[in-house]
């Protein structure tokens, strides 16, 4: 389709921005053909009306989907084009935290200012073995894929380093070195690649200084070439350095430093070894405090001088040279400080005994008068004569400045030339891989002749990359066969052609530096001449005529002449030279052998920087003329020379491509400035590559690929079985423009575009479709709603009718009430008001009326108290008369009363105040209470009295009532009576009156006692209440207190527990890490013991054995051979005997008895882990305790079950193999050569067959004796729970009961019915007994018939059995034996299903029966062996008879002589379980039992575990003999031999497995019979009796242990080789749900595909090997607790690997793939369900994989989200948290990248989570291994040799 079209409305554009460079904006209508301007909507919410271009009429970059922003490579997006491939550096950079990306070939390197932990050695493996695209971009990627390369092409490869200063170019060269370093190794032990590495800090140190771009700035270029051998392991390397920048050593800008190994001597001046040195701080030197920032922020130079001085040592840079190089650069400072004092214009001089100089003269060991004389003259010769000229202040300080420049160059130079020594290697180089760190484009304000070298350098790399690029380009066209043009690129060779051609550049300024009288202002104007409007590429500034201007690749550059020509001569004055060659200092002339080359009598001064090349520690010899010409050579000539070395390297190699950029000039740490950004990719090179690839086809797909991802846009009939064909027609329709794409032999390549234009195609296609289905489930939902609303409606409308229509009746009944309430109240109201009014007017007239007649009243009272008063007052005057003499009299009285009653008083309160009155009064006052308490209970006494008189009279007078009552019945009845009882009535009347006054006398005493009842009862309720208060208080205060109490044991019980729980844990980390150091100890032991052992075999074998080969394929890992291959290996601890074909020189074996002292060491270490671990089991002990008690006589019967069990297999086994040697003795006796003696009818013939046939009938018998008591043991199995027997009804209780009921009842007629039903009782159970009978009898009928069906089958089974093989006879009866006995109680149980009595009863005689077989079981175990022995003693006997008669009787005498029956005498013998070996054969029991046994052979058809068992039963028979030497030599060869063969077939599973359980096994043995109590418990009595009983093998068995341990690493060595190459493809490539994740865009450097190819591995191809692994581990007996740990091992190296590269990977971090990844967990366990493995630990080794799905798939947009990621992932570290957020990518556009905000608001919750900060799972991390003691049930009597194994030789004893 036309660009045009997919300018729509909405489609986003990139333009320009002054300050953003490229801005972010919509268009808000579509754009048609001949519009000027886009109306645009801004990101920041402005419109803006954007102009085209009227001539070019360009519209604007198309915008990328978001879908493919933040890719790992840059041409995988659709657009190519400079905003899009800055947009998406930013969005890794910023929102990722990602600071490296593809761009094409290129690794686009963004230095963060920040360290990361991305470069750690888990890392390194991580990538080792991987393709390029399948991990993210990374340093470690590029350097894999050299190496691989390398070793796959073999080529030479070189990794380009280039970018700004600061950029970040030293530390990536660093890293790709420590790569090589890390993963290939070195071929000896010289430790090459920790000298390379050691290379670095030199370096460093001398070249490298602080400006104001990077505190660690590379001041020099350098090539280094890695060597490899043969097996591309590293064997040295060699260097090369470019233009180095000398005049730093004198001069330093603002802010900046000279180099960093001066401020390290100046920090270490105060070392007791540079004393001599004199110096002091860096600011006293004039050379160090120029820049005036003598220090780096967070660099300790004191530290640095020590890590270079540790490097020096270790490139072998001795002591004395060390110093050497110091008391050089020592003196170059002090002669920094030298200064000049001018005589006149033309001359100057030294002061005497200057103090700097003389310092300088003593370090350097020249004479100070020479030197002075030499720095304040020079020499100047003629053709006749030699003239010494003064020189001036300003020349000599030039010329100070040039030797220091010129010594510290050639010291510079001897270091690298040291180095390269260092690194040098006797063996021949077989490849190299080099890293170019060298220096990128510079433009400054001021650019001068370094600025010119540098770009120079860098257009001709330049030219190499887009050569490159092209080629690469033009070889995938041609590969996939699709027709291509030529591509426009940019080729600077015009501008190369314009410095170093002929007339170039550089060929003028050495013309112009030849010339006598030549300047920068002649070279300058001739510059002009020659190029000026000839070369478009060559300008000349307006305002200059001292400057030029050249048009570069990435910019133009304006270059000021000034200093050019003394640059490009740099010399130094030749009589200066010859004093430092004078010099007593050894060291100072060996810097100047070589120096005539570069000294020119002609020029004084130089500066700047100069090239250095490696040269030959001796001068070069040659002719004078040569020398001369020599001498003409100039910094450009040698840059130019060396540039073309350079590149004739480079293009001799593959080259890699880094592009270093840095972000911001501020060094802040992950800021992006996009000027800085954007000026430094066009300078690198990456927009050019962008723009080659944009030309063609930069987007390709494979078909399958395509097919996957656009499979929505293809309808069913489009879907054909050829995929090619398929996508053809797709796009043949989708894009109508056939030139916009290609179709390759395996890919389809697309134009820059069309990528987006079918993403565009497929999400609207997806958006329709997700419109589709969300418009049919909105319509069912809502319809749904409607359905439910409109019942709801209709149900709540009848509630509310029927709601209404009750209110509306109500209503109707509230009005009538009301209206009749109404009506009275109203009465009520008026009659109210009547009654108020008409009582109120009567108390108004009687308050009136009362009113009046007071008034009346008060006035004659009046007038009658006048009358009174007057009476009153006459008297009173008498009185007062009479009172005032009556008061003198009584006052007199009362003074002498009052001293008198005082005198009382004071007596009184003495009195009152002693104790006796208060007893007193006490005493009284009890008396008083006791009183009145005595009065109360007399009361109550009464009280009670008179009720009971009350109650009686009461009872009287009911009775006299009833009495007159009857009285007064006579008495009607007879008028007589009546008239007689008439008196009597009325005395009757008179004394009930009497008794009703006394009643109601009665009954007021009675009240009031019962209130002064009551009184006192309330008082005492009034008590109790207040009683009850206080105990309900006490009663709180003791349940608080309680409470309280309940609460601190509570707390103190959980503290207890919880501290109890953690030092369990601890105890057991404790162990763990404990057992894993020993562990690694014991295998770093075995890895230095097999290299011991391989150097020793080497130097044996040397000439004989040549040095295997080694290839690296792409899928290996490129890792250390030495530490992946060989350590998995176990080296032999002694040497064994020498082979067969050499039997005279047979080496004796060495004695173990040293490897034993050495583990007396680990023992200590084992004893301290015994007694933690016994601490544990004590405290484990205690809680389990009380269930070991109840469950331990279950588990008592469960071993007499089981060792019933036993002796039945074996005595089956026995009877078995009894009858197989009766009937081969049969067919001897019938086969024999003497058919006269075993005729039929001889008499020794008979003899024998009756008495085989009787041994025969009697095993028969015993046989069937063994069938039942299985059929016993089966059924006791089953629980006997007795039940409590019910009492039942018989008739005597019947009889007795209604006997006494005829006693109690005394009736006939119930006696006589209760004997007839008595009657029909009887008869009902006579019935129901009869049925019974007829039951059984029936049952009995059907059990006969059933046990002839048994028979018939048994007969059947019996006629099968015979046709298998012995072996398996025994099981096919077993199987048909547990079918019968399962029927058997099946039918049992029915039968007596309703009546568990009988079956109770049954089992109880079963169970008797039972017992009574055990004990003939064990009367006929003897009598089977003691048969078997004289079966044996009969074919013995029978051998000699047969040889005797043959030699000594003839036949004549044998037919004529009778034969009498001959008693053949038994004599009984006994297996003891061990066999006996001679010495002598030893090696061939170890060679027949170890070394030449295979493994499968013996798994699939013998015991597991026989090897183990034979050499246990010869370590017995040796025990036995009590032959020590015997047992040592036999342990020590079976150990040495088991070495050997997992050393040589050690990478084999099988085999490694095989030899696990056989040792295990062995130790097992060892630990079984060994005779401790803690072993023997589990064992029979017969096994105890084949325990040792002179040897304790304890060390032995220690050494076993240990042996076991390095087989159990080998084993998880050889399945992480096996599982590794399947893990990533299986857990995280192959799409297990198909359709789920979609194919996004890769770009060139294509991943894995994610379909499943023919090889690809699949889930299922792990879950095969997987169950591979468990069966052969089975098959081979392993210990069950020994296959959960390798189980658990395995789980935890899927997950580790599978979680490694899911952070390593952006492309697999998405929604889609997370839910592949959790079905594959869940397919795992579902395995470990199958396998009954769940509680082996290996579901949790997998938790950190699960959480990491589970974050790919859970909402991350809430603070709620991040609080339950943060709960959810705790078996995830805070870095792979924030990691796997980081690289979260949407595959489709509905889904949403993570936002910025939420990973800070993840990071801040996590921040005080204490966990590792290591990004990557440590999948080399074996969990210690133990062996659980596991006891054999097999007897050992009962093992049989097979004749395979070719054991003849030994016996069984």
């Amino acid at each position: 389709m036309a660009a045009s079209e997919l300018y729509t409305k909405f489609a986003r554009v990139w333009i320009p921005d002054p300050e953003e460079v490229w801005k972010s904006a919509e268009l808000l209508k579509d754009y048609k053909p001949g519009d000027k301007v886009l109306l645009l909507h801004l990101e920041e919410g402005k419109d803006l009306e954007y102009r085209l271009d009227p001539k070019t009429k360009e519209l604007p970059h198309l915008r990328n989907p978001d879908i493919l922003v933040g890719e790992n490579d840059l041409t995988a997006l659709s657009y190519l084009h400079e905003p899009a491939v800055l947009h998406n550096l930013r969005v890794r950079f910023i929102d990722s935290k990602l600071i490296y990306t593809y761009c094409g070939i290129v690794l686009v390197a963004i230095n963060p200012y920040e360290q990361l932990p991305i470069y750690g050695e888990d890392i390194i493996n991580a990538y080792s073995g991987q393709n390029m695209g399948d991990m993210d971009p990374h340093i470690f990627a590029v350097a894999e894929e050299a190496y691989k390369q390398m070793a796959r092409d073999e080529r030479n490869q070189s990794i380009i380093v280039s970018g700004e200063s600061g950029a970040g170019k030293t530390v990536s060269a660093k890293y790709a070195m420590r790569y090589f370093a890390t993963v290939s190794g070195s071929a000896s032990e010289a430790n090459v690649e920790e000298k390379v590495l050691a290379s670095n800090p030199i370096m460093e140190s001398i070249g490298n200084a602080k400006t104001t771009r990077n505190d660690n700035s590379s001041r020099f270029g350098k090539y280094i070439e890695i060597g490899f051998d043969k097996r591309y392991r590293i064997i040295g390397a060699n260097m090369r350095t470019y233009l180095l920048e000398k005049s730093r050593v004198v001069f330093q800008a603002e802010e900046e430093r000279n180099y960093h190994i001066f401020y390290q001597l100046c920090a270490s001046a105060k070392l007791p070894e540079f004393k001599m040195l004199r110096l002091g701080n860096a600011d006293d030197f004039n050379y160090t405090q120029q820049g005036g920032s003598p220090v780096i922020e967070g660099v300790d130079d004191a530290k640095e001088m020590a890590h270079t001085r540790q490097a020096c040592t270790l490139l072998g840079i001795s002591e004395s040279h060390q110093m050497g190089i110091f008391r050089i650069l020592a003196g170059i400072l002090h002669l920094g400080n030298v200064g000049f004092t001018s005589r006149d214009a033309d001359s100057c001089t030294i002061p005497p005994k200057h103090e700097p100089l003389c310092i300088f003269c003593d370090l350097m060991g020249v004479d100070y008068e020479e030197m002075c004389h030499w720095l304040c003259h020079r020499k100047l010769a003629t053709a006749t004569e030699t003239y010494i000229k003064p020189i001036s202040k300003l020349q000599a300080t030039n010329a100070r400045d040039a030797l220091a420049k010129h010594i510290y160059a050639k010291l510079f130079n001897w270091i690298v030339d040291n180095v390269n020594q260092a690194l040098h290697s006797a063996v021949k180089q077989h490849s190299f891989i080099g890293v170019l760190d060298i220096y990128g484009f510079e433009t400054f304000e001021i650019n001068s002749f370094e600025q010119f070298c540098i770009n120079y350098a860098n257009e001709k790399l330049q030219q190499q990359f887009n050569m490159h690029v092209f080629k690469l380009e033009q070889e995938e066209y041609m590969k996939e066969q699709i027709p291509w043009t030529l591509i426009d690129f940019y080729d600077n060779q015009p501008c190369i052609n314009l410095i170093e051609s002929k007339l170039g550049i550089l060929d003028l300024l050495d013309e112009e530096c030849k010339m006598p009288k030549g300047t920068d202002d002649t070279w300058a104007q001739k510059l002009y001449n020659t190029h000026l409007n000839k070369c478009t590429l060559f300008e000349k500034p307006r305002l200059s005529n001292k400057a030029f201007i050249i048009q570069h690749f990435a910019d133009k550059v304006e270059y000021q002449c000034e200093g050019f020509l003394e640059k490009n001569k740099d010399t130094v004055f030749e009589e200066q030279i010859k004093v430092l060659k004078s010099s007593k200092f050894k060291m100072l002339p060996e810097l100047f052998q070589d120096d005539e080359k570069a000294i020119s009598p002609t020029s004084a001064t130089s500066s700047g920087r100069t090239p250095l090349m490696r040269t030959p520690a001796k001068p070069t010899k040659g002719r004078p003329g040569q020398m001369a010409k020599e001498h003409k050579k100039t910094v450009g000539h040698q840059f130019r020379n060396s540039l073309h070395l350079l590149m004739e390297t480079l293009n001799a190699t593959t080259p890699h491509y880094v592009r270093c950029i840095k972000p911001n000039d501020f060094k802040f740490p992950f800021t992006f400035d996009e000027k800085r950004a954007v000026q430094q990719l066009r300078a690198c090179g990456v927009l050019e590559t962008i723009r080659i690839s944009a030309a063609g086809f930069p987007s390709r797909w494979t078909y399958q690929e395509f097919f996957s991802r656009y499979r929505v846009l293809m309808k069913q009939k489009d879907v054909l079985s050829d995929r090619k064909q398929t996508c053809k027609n797709v796009l043949e329709k989708l894009i109508l423009d056939k030139d916009k794409y290609q179709f390759g032999k395996t890919k389809i390549f697309f134009r820059a575009g069309q990528v987006a234009y079918l993403e565009k195609l497929r999400a609207d296609k997806l958006r329709a479709a997700c419109i589709r289905i969300q418009k049919i489930i909105r319509g069912w939902l809502l319809r749904k709603k409607y359905l439910r609303m409109r019942k709801a409606a209709i149900t709540v409308q009848r509630y509310v009718r029927g709601y209404q229509a009750r209110c509306y009746a109500k209503f109707l009944r509230r009005t009538k009430a009301a209206t009749i309430v109404q009506k009275y109240w109203r009465m009520f109201v008026v009659c109210r008001r009547y009654k108020i009014r008409r009582a109120a007017t009567i108390v108004l007239q009687s308050y009136l009326r009362g009113f009046l007649a007071r008034n009346r009243y008060r006035k004659i009272l009046r007038e009658h108290k006048a009358v009174i008063i007057q009476k009153r007052v006459r008297g009173w005057l008498a009185r007062t008369h009479y009172k005032r003499s009556m008061h003198a009299i009584i006052y007199l009285q009362c003074c002498f009363r009052r001293m008198m009653a005082k005198r009382e008083l004071k007596k009184l309160k003495i009195e009152a105040r002693s104790v006796e009155r208060y007893k007193k009064l006490h005493i009284g006052m009890e008396n008083k209470i006791m009183q009145l308490q005595r009065k109360v209970d007399e009361q109550n006494k009464d009280y009670k009295c008179l009720v009971e008189k009350l109650t009686n009279l009461e009872g009287i007078y009911n009775s006299e009532t009833e009495k007159l009552r009857s009285d007064l019945e006579r008495l009607q009845l007879s008028e007589e009576e009546a008239k007689v009882a008439t008196g009597r009535v009325l005395s009757l009347q008179e004394e009930i009156a009497k008794l009703r006054k006394d009643l109601e006398q009665t009954r007021s005493e009675k009240k009031c006692i019962e209130e002064r009842a009551d009184q006192y009862k309330q008082e005492t309720e009034q008590l109790v209440s207040n009683l009850k208060e206080e105990n309900t208080l006490l009663k709180q205060e003791k349940e608080a207190l309680n409470h309280r109490i309940v609460e601190q044991a509570k707390e103190m019980t959980e503290t207890m527990e919880k501290k109890l729980v953690e030092e369990t844990k601890q105890l057991e980390l404790d162990l763990n890490d404990e057992r894993l150091r020993y562990q690694n100890l014991l295998n770093e032991f075995s890895r230095l013991e097999e290299r011991y052992d391989d150097l020793k075999e080497e130097m044996t074998l040397m000439v004989h054995v040549p040095k295997p080969g080694h290839k690296r394929t792409d899928s290996t890992h490129s890792s250390n051979e030495s530490e992946y291959t060989f350590s998995s290996e176990i080296a032999e601890m002694e040497d064994i005997p020498s082979r067969t074909e050499e039997p005279s020189e047979k080496k004796v074996p060495l004695d173990m008895s040293l490897f034993l002292k050495l583990q007396k060491r680990v023992t200590e270490l084992e004893q301290e882990k015994q007694v933690m671990q016994d601490e544990l089991d004590r405290k484990e002990e205690q809680v389990l305790r009380s269930k070991a008690k109840e469950e331990e006589r279950p588990q008592i019967r469960g071993a007499e079950l089981e060792y019933e069990s036993l002796k039945r297999q074996e005595l089956e086994s026995e009877n078995k193999k009894l009858k197989n040697e009766l009937n081969e003795l049969r067919k001897a006796l019938s086969e024999k050569s003497a058919p006269e003696v075993t005729a039929p009818g001889a008499p020794a013939y008979r003899v024998l067959m009756e008495q085989l046939t009787s041994v025969s009938e009697e095993l028969d018998v015993r046989k069937e004796e063994v069938l039942i008591l299985r059929s016993q043991l089966v059924s006791q199995k089953e629980a006997i729970q007795p039940k409590d027997d019910k009492n039942t009804m018989t008739d005597s209780t019947i009889l007795l009961e209604d006997v006494q009921k005829m006693k109690d009842k005394g009736e006939i007629a119930q006696a006589y019915i209760g004997l007839k039903e008595t009657n029909r009782l009887l008869e009902s159970q006579l019935q129901s007994q009869k049925r019974s009978h007829e039951n059984e009898a029936e049952a009995l009928r059907g059990e006969i018939q059933s046990l002839k069906e048994e028979n018939n089958r048994q007969q059947q089974l019996l006629a099968q059995n015979l046709q298998l093989p012995p072996e398996a006879r025994i099981e096919a009866s077993l199987q048909h034996e547990i079918t019968r006995l399962t029927n058997e109680n099946l039918y049992f149980e029915e039968l007596y299903a309703d009546e568990p009595k009988k079956y109770q009863s049954y089992r109880i005689s079963l169970y008797k029966r039972m017992i009574d077989l055990m004990e003939q079981l064990e009367k006929q175990d003897k009598t089977v062996r003691k048969l078997k022995k004289q079966l044996k003693v009969f074919a013995k006997k029978i051998g000699e008879l047969e040889v005797g008669q043959m030699e000594n009787i003839s036949p004549g005498q044998i037919i004529d002589e009778p034969i009498r029956p001959v008693n053949i005498p038994r004599k009984e013998k006994d297996f003891q379980g061990m066999l006996e070996y001679k010495k002598e054969d030893e090696q061939k029991l170890v060679k027949n039992l170890i070394l030449e046994l295979k493994p499968r052979g013996v798994a699939v058809n013998l015991i597991p575990g026989l090897p183990a068992y034979i050499l246990f039963m010869c370590v017995r028979h040796a025990d036995y003999l009590n032959d020590d030497q015997k047992v040592r030599s036999l342990l020590t060869s079976t150990i040495n031999s088991i070495k050997k063969v997992l050393k040589k077939r050690g990478d084999d599973f099988e085999t490694v497995s095989f030899w696990l359980s056989n040792t295990c096994r062995f130790l097992h043995c060892l630990k079984q019979y060994s005779g401790e109590e803690g072993f023997m418990k589990h064992n029979t009595s017969r096994q105890n009796e084949h325990c040792l009983t002179n040897f304790d093998l304890a060390e032995y068995r220690q050494v076993l242990s240990d042996l076991a341990i390095q087989i159990y690493q080998q084993l998880v060595r050889v399945l992480e080789n096996i599982l590794q190459p399947m893990i990533v493809s299986g857990m995280l490539e192959h799409e297990t749900i198909q359709g789920v994740s979609g194919v996004k865009p890769t770009g060139l450097r294509k991943r894995t595909s994610s379909i499943a190819d023919e090889g690809t591995y699949t889930l299922d191809s792990i879950l095969r090997q997987l169950n591979s692994f468990h069966s052969v581990m089975c098959q081979h007996g392993m210990d069950p607790e020994l296959i959960k740990q390798v189980v658990k091992q395995m789980f935890y190296i899927v997950g580790a690997i599978t979680l490694n590269n899911l952070l390593l990977r952006k492309d697999m971090c998405s929604w889609s793939k997370g839910m592949q990844i959790r079905y594959n967990v869940s397919q795992l366990e579902e395995w470990l369900r199958d396998k009954n493995l769940m509680n082996s630990g290996a579901k949790e080794t997998l938790e950190p994989l699960i959480q990491a799905a589970q974050l790919l798939q859970v909402k991350k947009k809430t603070d709620d989200d991040a609080e339950a990621i943060c709960s959810m992932c705790n078996a995830l570290t805070t870095a792979q948290i924030v990691k796997v957020l980081n690289l979260y990518t949407p595959v489709n556009e509905f889904e949403e990248r993570v936002s910025v905000s939420f990973i800070r608001t993840i990071q801040m919750r996590l921040r005080d989570r204490k966990d590792s900060p290591q990004l990557l799972m440590d999948a080399k991390h074996i969990f210690p291994v133990t062996f659980p003691f596991n006891p054999s049930s097999l007897a050992l009597e009962t093992i049989q040799i097979p004749a395979s194994l070719g054991l003849g030789f030994i016996s069984r004893v």
